[in-house]
């Protein structure tokens, strides 16, 4: 009996050309998924399932001792993001501050208790970024990556896409985010061992320093059609980042990922346009540090949702959708905060009017689109 399937990009008769995963109820296949009520569309690629070690062995040139010991993984089919979330798309999720805060809108919006930020249909929405003509410095094209957003916004940007598109999106886990760049491969890069190789894939120190961040894509993709896997933007990942375990079991990437109610150091991952090539590996790891990456921000409280020193300019996010539904369980992790201090910020930040909470959804985004295009026909 076929297991329910998690939103689209599922066809019965095998594809003829382009990249597919089989499945047991047919293929998984590339799909668009388009964010209701606006242009912005993206795409999702087939991840296969299957197993790996995670980590680099310790004879790889430029490993670091947090990448081991190595340990070994069995992933299920996933879709990843072939892009980086890029700022045309985050923007609209930056709306819903000013569409929460306008009395039109509350039919859809409003929330049972401002108080409760991890109400089941409701997403936290941040004021605008702090300072954005030194943190967007090097561009604020749509196409260019979303920078600085802290874990716990990365976390509800996620619940906001799958709220809105009705299909489920979060972070990957550290162990799924590594199994679908090495796409297959043992080697330091997708690519092999040679990171003189790496100016084919990725905007790096060592050719994007002086320049930053780039639009999304422009390089070449991995085996399995993702862009920008290293460099660009490094990508948050659920895990706490720490050594790994060295106890002797197959891990199942989509569950047994290393659980924290700590905010750091949490595992961000890729490397970014300002590391060098031996910080863009396939295991390359680097902790976070929300008090030393928010400490530009003179506020108190700091924003939960935006940091605003670097490296956080090299930070972003990617989405992945996993094949079957989440349980409620899963869902409360992936996209609600674990950490009380961050829980309490983002309460105390709504009460002041520096953010806003509210329920979204499909309908939300129709009316706000038809709100838009009412108003630029006034306009004319």
């Amino acid at each position: 009996m076929a297991h329910a399937v998690n939103g689209p990009g599922i066809v019965k008769e095998k594809p003829t050309s382009g990249r597919f995963v089989r499945i047991d109820r047919g293929y998984m296949v590339p799909y668009a998924v388009k964010i209701p009520g606006t242009d912005a569309a993206f795409w999702m690629e087939p991840i296969p399932a299957g197993q790996f070690k995670m980590g680099s062995p310790a004879s790889e040139a430029g490993r670091d001792d947090i990448e081991g010991p190595q340990v070994s993984y069995t992933v299920n089919a996933f879709w990843m993001a072939r892009h980086e979330v890029t700022q045309g798309q985050f923007r609209h999720y930056m709306k819903m501050y000013s569409v929460f805060k306008n009395f039109k809108y509350k039919k859809y919006t409003a929330v049972k208790d401002e108080n409760d930020v991890t109400e089941v249909d409701a997403v936290s929405a941040p004021t605008v970024i702090y300072e954005p003509e030194f943190i967007f410095e090097y561009g604020e094209h749509v196409d260019m990556p979303i920078i600085t957003v802290t874990l716990y916004a990365a976390k509800q940007y996620s619940k906001w896409m799958s709220l809105i598109t009705e299909s489920e999106f979060r972070l990957p886990t550290e162990a799924e985010w590594e199994y679908a760049c090495r796409a297959g491969t043992t080697t330091a890069y997708h690519f092999g061992n040679d990171p003189k190789q790496l100016g084919d894939y990725a905007w790096f120190a060592e050719n994007s320093y002086d320049a930053g961040w780039r639009k999304v894509g422009l390089k070449k993709p991995n085996p399995w059609g993702l862009y920008d896997m290293y460099g660009n933007v490094a990508e948050w990942t659920h895990d706490h980042c720490v050594n790994y375990s060295t106890a002797d079991f197959m891990r199942n990437a989509a569950q047994n990922w290393a659980r924290t109610d700590k905010i750091d150091p949490r595992t961000v991952r890729g490397g970014s346009w300002e590391f060098a090539a031996e910080k863009c590996r396939s295991a390359s790891r680097l902790p976070s540090d929300h008090d030393a990456w928010r400490d530009y921000d003179p506020e108190l409280p700091q924003s939960p949702w935006w940091l605003c020193s670097d490296p956080a300019r090299g930070v972003g996010l990617r989405l992945m959708r996993p094949l079957r539904p989440m349980s409620p369980l899963q869902r409360q992790e992936f996209w609600e905060s674990t950490n009380d201090d961050t829980r309490y910020d983002v309460t105390d930040r709504i009460k002041e009017g520096r953010g806003a909470i509210g329920r979204v959804s499909k309908e939300l985004m129709k009316a706000i689109q038809a709100d838009d295009i009412a108003k630029e026909r006034e306009s004319k």
